[in-house]
C-alpha cells in the first residue's frame, strides 16, 4: 500500500487516534489530551511529525516530556498498549517545565529527570488504572497539581497563530509585536525551541497536514492550498520533515479514513 513507506506509518493513522478537550483546569495551559490505542501484531515503525509543540506521554509505563522537533521522531511502540498525553499550548511548557524549549529539542526525556521528586509515584498511580481512558483521565488530574500560577505568555500565543503563511508573514508579525528580529528570534527559541523561520516551515507543513484529510485532496492542490511555491517545493520539505514523501502520507491518510468509515475506528489524526 505504500512503496516508500512501507515500513514507516504517520502517528494517527497507526491505531486509533482520538483528541479530547483538556480538563477545565488545564485548558488554559494545554490545547488538547489525547490517547493512541495500538493495534496487536507486529511492531511498525511510527512517524511522530513536527507540530511545534510539546507534550507530557505516558507511554511504556513512565512519563517523558515530547519536545519540539524539526523532523519526524521515530519509534516503535509496544502492539497492543496505550499512549496517553497532553499537548500544551504555545509557549506554556516553559513555565511548567522551568525550561527554555531551546534544551528540547528532538528529545524524550523523562519527566523524573526535569521534575525529580515531584514526578516520583506519577507513573505508577497512572498505570494503576484500569482502562486507557482511566489512564488519561488520572494523567490530567495528576497534572492538575502542577499548574503555575501564570498563564501562556500572549506572545506566544500570538506567534504560533500568525505563522505558517510563509516568511513574507513574519516582517508583518513583527511590526503587530512591535518588537525587533532580534527578539522574535530569542522569544521563539524560548518558547518553540527554534527561530521563527522554522516554526514557519513547520506550521505550514502543518496545515498541508490538516488539509491532506479532505476526501477530495490531490497533491497538486495541496502544494497551492498549503502556501507552497509548487509540488517541487512540497516535496521538498515534507520529505524533510516528516521522512515520508507527500504521496505517501496522501495515501496513508486515505486509507485511515476508509477504514475508519468501515466501522473499525474512529479519531482525530493530527500529530
Amino acid at each position: 500500500m505504500m512503496e516508500d513507506a512501507a515500513e514507516t506509518v504517520l502517528a494517527g493513522c497507526a491505531g486509533r487516534y482520538r483528541e479530547f478537550a483538556p480538563s477545565p483546569g488545564l485548558r488554559a495551559h494545554f490545547r488538547c489530551a489525547w490517547l493512541n490505542e495500538m493495534p496487536a501484531g507486529e511492531a511498525a515503525t511510527m512517524a511522530v511529525v513536527p507540530d511545534g509543540c510539546v507534550d507530557i506521554i505516558w507511554i511504556g509505563g513512565r512519563l517523558e516530556v515530547a519536545g519540539p522537533d524539526v523532523t519526524a521522531a521515530l519509534s516503535r511502540p509496544t502492539p497492543g498498549g496505550t499512549i496517553a498525553g497532553v499537548r500544551f499550548r504555545a509557549g506554556a511548557a516553559a513555565r511548567w517545565l522551568g525550561l527554555t524549549m531551546t534544551e528540547l529539542v528532538g528529545r524524550r526525556v523523562p519527566l523524573a529527570d526535569i521534575w525529580g521528586r515531584r514526578a516520583a509515584g506519577l507513573s505508577d498511580r497512572i498505570g494503576e488504572a484500569g482502562t486507557a481512558a482511566d489512564r488519561l483521565t488520572r494523567l490530567e488530574r495528576e497534572m492538575e497539581a502542577f499548574v503555575p500560577d501564570e498563564s501562556p505568555p500572549p506572545e506566544a500565543t500570538a506567534i504560533f497563530g500568525a505563522l505558517g503563511g510563509g516568511e513574507a508573514g513574519i516582517p508583518a508579525l513583527r511590526d503587530r509585536l512591535e518588537i525587533s528580529e532580534r527578539s522574535l528570534r530569542r522569544r521563539c527559541h524560548e518558547s518553540f525551541g527554534y527561530g521563527p523561520k522554522t516554526l514557519d516551515r513547520i506550521l505550514r507543513f502543518q496545515r498541508f497536514m490538516t488539509l491532506v484529510r479532505s476526501p477530495d485532496a490531490t497533491l497538486s492542490g495541496l502544494a497551492a492550498d498549503s502556501g507552497y511555491a509548487d509540488q517541487a517545493h512540497l516535496s521538498r520539505e515534507v520529505k524533510r520533515l516528516s521522512r515520508l514523501s507527500p504521496a505517501a502520507i496522501l495515501r496513508q491518510t486515505s486509507f485511515h479514513r476508509h477504514h475508519m468509515d468501515a466501522g473499525s475506528g474512529s479519531g482525530m489524526t493530527n500529530q
